[in-house]
């Protein structure tokens, strides 16, 4: 299959500073020892959960890669050199037909993290400038998003969207997926807003007429001119003092009413965000993948 690399770019969203991995948890019987340690002082994605220790990320990658990307932008703390030591050893990916870049999100004087997603996303596309006039894919590095959600972005005729995961298929617990923030589109299916940490009353407000309400879980398709201006014009949010991509797509889709198109999808996606997570992500990648990380 010949892939236009105008559909085949792909940032991945591997520059934060896991500040709720390094949280220490009741896990001690159920996490490796070495896990954990590993957990506490290096990037989330760079866990070594897979069968042969294989680090998270690698399992991103190659889901991406058979879905048709190949040119593969990822965002790297300025200090955490260990991405990148990994992905320049000769055939450590095991995903040869991959051009990876690594743009250094930097942390501002005066402050202990980056200044988030949005800041995240605009570094990468200040470094791929000759993505201009076409689009990409966008993604957290901590979730292992399917096949289907990565091959539905890449194809989709709108030069932004989501996916618009269906709540009830999510395998979280209850608690978990009221964290996740709820979509309300029009009756279109394109965005209208993106609700964070929704109450009752959000969630009645953005389930559609049979009841399915759609949450985010950071995936998008966006078009880099499109999306360029938001992300430069984007404040630190009020609490979390971070410029986070959510709003930024909110912000284009409100400005630009019919501009973001919220795909429907029903699946439970793979995430690595707490130390209470690590034995659940190993059972997923034992049963699903083998030899070399490649599904058979």
């Amino acid at each position: 299959m010949t892939v236009s690399p105008r559909n085949g770019n792909l940032v991945i969203l591997a520059g934060g500073i896991s500040s709720r991995m390094k949280k220490p948890e009741n896990v001690a019987g159920a996490v490796d020892p070495v896990l954990r340690r590993q957990a506490e002082r290096e990037s989330k994605s760079m866990l070594g959960v897979g069968p042969g220790k294989r680090p998270f990320l690698d399992y991103l990658l190659l889901t991406a890669e058979r879905a048709g990307y190949r040119d593969v932008c990822i965002v790297v703390g300025e200090r955490d050199a260990t991405l990148r030591r990994y992905y320049d050893t000769a055939g450590a990916a095991g995903v040869p037909s991959l051009s990876l870049s690594y743009a250094v999100q930097a942390i501002p004087p005066g402050r202990e993290k980056p200044l988030g997603t949005a800041d995240a996303l605009l570094t990468a596309l200040r470094l791929k400038t000759d993505w201009r006039g076409s689009g990409f894919t966008v993604c957290n590095s901590d979730n292992l998003y399917s096949v289907r959600a990565f091959s539905l972005l890449r194809e989709t005729a709108h030069p932004n969207a989501l996916i618009d995961y269906d709540r009830a298929g999510l395998k979280f617990t209850e608690e978990r997926i009221r964290q996740f923030a709820v979509l309300r589109k029009d009756r279109d299916g394109y965005l209208v807003d993106i609700l964070e940490k929704p109450g009752d009353e959000d969630l009645r407000s953005a389930a559609d007429p049979g009841g399915r309400v759609g949450v985010s879980m950071n995936i998008f398709r966006l078009s880099c001119d499109e999306i360029l201006p938001y992300l430069e014009a984007m404040p630190l949010h009020p609490l979390r003092q971070e410029k986070e991509l959510p709003l930024a797509v909110r912000s284009l889709a409100q400005a630009r009413p019919k501009s973001v198109f919220a795909i429907p999808l029903c699946e439970h996606v793979i995430d690595l965000t707490s130390q209470s997570d690590i034995p659940a992500v190993q059972r997923y990648l034992e049963e699903n993948f083998r030899s070399r990380g490649r599904k058979e």
